[in-house]
C-alpha cells in the first residue's frame, strides 16, 4: 500500500511504501487492555505504619469483667485508656475511635500490577499502529507521513508553522484551552490538555523538545512508542504524524518491544 510524503511545507514531495501494520485488523478491546497494563505500571504502592493508633495503653476488658468493664456505668464498652486510680480514659485502638487505626490501610502487599503477555502486548501495538492510518476527521488524510526534515525543527514555533501548513494547527488550538475536573480544582491544582497530535520520529530529534511545549501535542521515537501515546485512554484513532524513518523502522521496533 502506498502513501504520499509531504514536505514540511504541506506539499507532496513523494509516495512510500507502507508496511504491513497499518493495514491490520484494529481491535479495541486489545488497545484497552494494553493501556490498562501500562497505568498500572506507574502506579506507587502504598503502605501504613502496622501499628498506627494501637501504640496507648488501651485495653478491652470484655462485657463480662467485673473490673474496670463499664458495665451498668452508661458509657460504651470499648478499648479504652489505663489512668492512674482506675481511672477509664478515652476510647482509643478501634477505627471508630479519635486518632484510631484506620480501618482499611493500604497494604504494600497487593497487587497492582496488570499482567499482559509480550505477543498480547505487540499485537495491541500493531493494532493502535492500524487504527491511525484510518482515522477520519475534518481535514484529515491518513496516514500523515512527513518527510525527515522534521526530525531538525529546533523551536516551538517553526513546529506550529509545520502544523499550519499540515492544516493540523486548529487541533492544537481546540486542546489549549484546559480543562477543569469541578470541585477538585483546588485540591490538585492540576489542569488536563486534551491529547490531540502525536509526532513519532525514527531516532531521538530536536523535534521532540520542539514539541513537548504544544499544548495537546506529544512526540517520542518509534523505539520508546506505546500503546497510551497511540490511543490515549483506551481510544484507538490518535491523529498521528509519522517521519519517513519512523515508517520504515516500524515493524522493527514494534517487535522488540515490551512492556517491561
Amino acid at each position: 500500500m502506498q502513501a504520499n510524503v509531504l514536505s514540511i511545507d504541506g506539499k507532496v514531495k513523494g509516495s512510500i511504501e507502507l508496511p504491513e501494520i497499518f493495514a491490520e485488523q484494529v481491535r479495541p478491546e486489545l488497545i484497552h487492555r494494553a493501556v490498562i497494563a501500562e497505568a498500572s505500571y506507574r502506579l506507587q504502592p502504598q503502605g501504613h505504619y502496622p501499628l498506627a493508633g494501637m501504640q496507648t495503653t488501651a485495653t478491652y476488658y470484655g462485657a463480662m469483667s467485673s473490673y474496670r468493664s463499664g458495665r451498668h456505668m452508661g458509657i460504651a464498652i470499648r478499648p479504652r485508656e489505663k489512668l492512674g486510680g482506675g481511672v477509664q480514659g478515652k476510647v482509643k485502638r478501634i477505627p471508630s475511635a479519635v486518632k484510631g487505626k484506620r480501618a482499611h490501610p493500604h497494604l504494600i502487599e497487593k497487587t497492582l500490577i496488570e499482567r499482559i503477555n509480550k505477543k498480547e502486548y505487540q499485537k495491541a501495538l500493531i493494532s493502535a499502529i492500524s487504527a491511525t492510518a484510518s482515522v477520519k476527521k475534518a481535514g484529515v488524510t491518513a496516514p500523515i507521513i512527513v518527510s525527515n526534515e522534521i526530525e531538525h525543527v529546533k523551536k516551538t514555533k517553526d513546529m506550529m508553522k509545520i502544523l499550519e501548513h499540515l492544516k493540523l494547527l486548529h487541533f492544537v488550538e481546540e486542546s489549549a484551552t484546559p480543562k477543569i475536573r469541578k470541585g477538585v480544582r483546588r485540591s490538585i491544582r492540576r489542569r488536563i490538555f486534551k491529547r490531540s497530535l502525536l509526532l513519532v520520529l525514527g531516532k531521538d530529534a530536536p523535534a521532540i523538545r520542539a514539541s513537548r511545549n504544544i499544548a495537546g501535542m506529544d512526540a517520542c521515537t518509534v523505539t520508546d512508542i506505546t500503546a497510551s501515546a497511540l490511543a490515549p485512554g483506551g481510544n484507538p484513532g490518535r491523529i498521528t504524524i509519522w517521519s519517513e524513518d519512523a515508517v520504515k523502522e516500524i515493524s522493527a521496533a514494534v517487535g522488540k518491544r515490551t512492556l517491561r
